[in-house]
């Protein structure tokens, strides 16, 4: 039996919870409880964010939190690597540096000054973030126009989101911040960053995040992880059950190198990740007994669930069958009805018949399809949908018929179409004073 704390479950939220069992092949009742109840029991945004989380996605129901999952970067063990410029060489090199020395010094400080200024006549719009999606977005975008499409796979959310990811799958959060400005960041993203072995690697042993610090969400990240220099990334992973900063990378690093670092980083954090996964299985080994339990309550519940839906189901369909067959006995007596009216129009609109002496008259003899004949006369210059209409008033006629001539045989144009919108007379059919013609029944066509 479920715990005596926990609500009991309504009908429909117990079929809710099967429903979402089955479409996400979760064992533990508890689990998909928790999932749905997150959620308002609303089963289409469970199972959606049961499906990003398998795929390593944000979430798309989920929004971040208002306040970021805070990151621990107090920890006196991190590790910080710190790649200097290399010093100048030679007497050209160090004459280089001396003469470009002044411009270097006085270009960077009017810089700091004019942003320091700009900042009391128009607030950092890189201070309020309103879209981090979109700033990560915009970066991936810009980032592929500018180095190509072969990098590592960035994580296509929010920093807090990675970070939310990271801590649930136990993973390694690789954060890189892109200094747009920076002299090295170009070298860095087209000589470490983009090549094969750096791809496989990230890919395969970490979730990446990165984001411009130029864009707000980035911008935002800095002042958290406060870098000294670029190129910066920081590895982050769940450390004492916080998430830590345990890494620090910065400067213009090579491939093997980088490499080499983040292994060594890893290698020395990776006890903290298998103790917290020890922890976590533990903590599921605990439930097992009662999940067992609420599964044979919930299989037993599912059966007398599943006949009572077939016995309602059973009800129904009886019940829609009767309808079914009432609609078609009242949708049969309308059409009669609606005929037999038609059939009467149809006869009190029918001109008269003309007298036998008369010079324009025709004699027609009417062959129907339950072998009786009838005999009316009619006018040359009339309509053949006089005919027709005169067929269609006879009680004997059936519902739809086609009028034809012995010989030669056709049928005769009696209704008007698009290509002959008025029937030709009796006259221009080429009918003769007398004339045998037959009614088609086309009723079953």
């Amino acid at each position: 039996m479920a715990a005596p704390e926990e609500p009991e479950l309504s009908q429909a939220q117990t079929e809710k919870l099967l429903q979402f069992q089955d479409l996400t092949g979760l064992e533990s009742m508890d689990q998909c409880r928790r999932t749905l109840e997150q959620h308002n029991w609303n089963i289409e945004a469970a199972v959606q964010d049961r499906l990003n989380e398998q795929e390593g996605v944000p979430s798309v129901f989920n929004p971040p939190p208002s306040r970021p999952l805070q990151v621990n970067t107090a920890d006196h063990r991190v590790y910080s690597y710190i790649v200097s410029r290399p010093q100048p060489r030679g007497l050209l090199g160090w004459s280089y540096y001396l003469i470009m020395l002044p411009f270097r010094f006085t270009y960077y400080t009017i810089l700091d000054i004019f942003r320091f200024a700009l900042r009391f006549i128009r607030p950092d719009p890189r201070g309020r973030v309103t879209d981090p999606v979109g700033d990560v977005v915009s970066f991936i975008h810009n980032f592929e126009e500018t180095y190509g499409r072969a990098h590592p796979v960035f994580y296509q959310g929010t920093y807090s989101q990675a970070l939310n990811d990271a801590k649930r799958e136990l993973r390694f959060l690789l954060v890189y911040l892109h200094g747009d400005d920076h002299q090295d960041t170009d070298e860095f993203c087209r000589s470490t960053l983009c090549t094969e072995e750096v791809i496989t690697f990230l890919n395969t042993r970490t979730l990446f995040w990165a984001c411009s610090t130029s864009r707000p969400e980035g911008y935002r990240v800095s002042q958290a992880l406060r870098e000294n220099t670029y190129p910066f990334l920081a590895m982050i992973m769940l450390k004492d059950r916080k998430m830590t900063v345990v890494g620090r990378l910065e400067g213009l690093i090579q491939p093997e190198d980088f490499i080499n670092q983040l292994i060594f980083i890893m290698d020395a954090n990776q006890p903290y990740l298998m103790s917290e996964r020890l922890e976590r299985e533990e903590r599921s080994q605990t439930q097992v007994l009662r999940q067992q339990q609420d599964e044979a309550y919930l299989a037993s519940l599912r059966a007398d669930q599943e006949k009572d839906r077939k016995k309602r189901e059973e009800q129904e369909q009886k019940r829609q069958e009767e309808e079914k067959v009432r609609q078609s006995v009242l949708a049969e007596e309308r059409r009669r009805r609606t005929l037999e009216e038609e059939k009467e129009r149809k006869s009190e609109c029918l001109p008269p018949e003309p007298p036998a002496d008369d010079p324009e008259s025709v004699k027609i003899v009417f062959k129907l399809p339950n072998d009786t004949r009838v005999e009316r006369r009619f006018l040359f210059g009339q309509s053949l949908a006089v005919i027709y209409d005169f067929l269609f008033s006879l009680k004997e006629s059936p519902e739809k018929f086609q009028i034809i001539t012995n010989f030669p045989r056709r049928v005769l144009p009696c209704l008007p179409t698009e290509e002959q919108p008025n029937p030709p007379t009796l006259k221009e059919a080429g009918l003769s004073r007398t004339e045998v013609l037959f009614v088609q029944d086309l009723t079953d066509d």
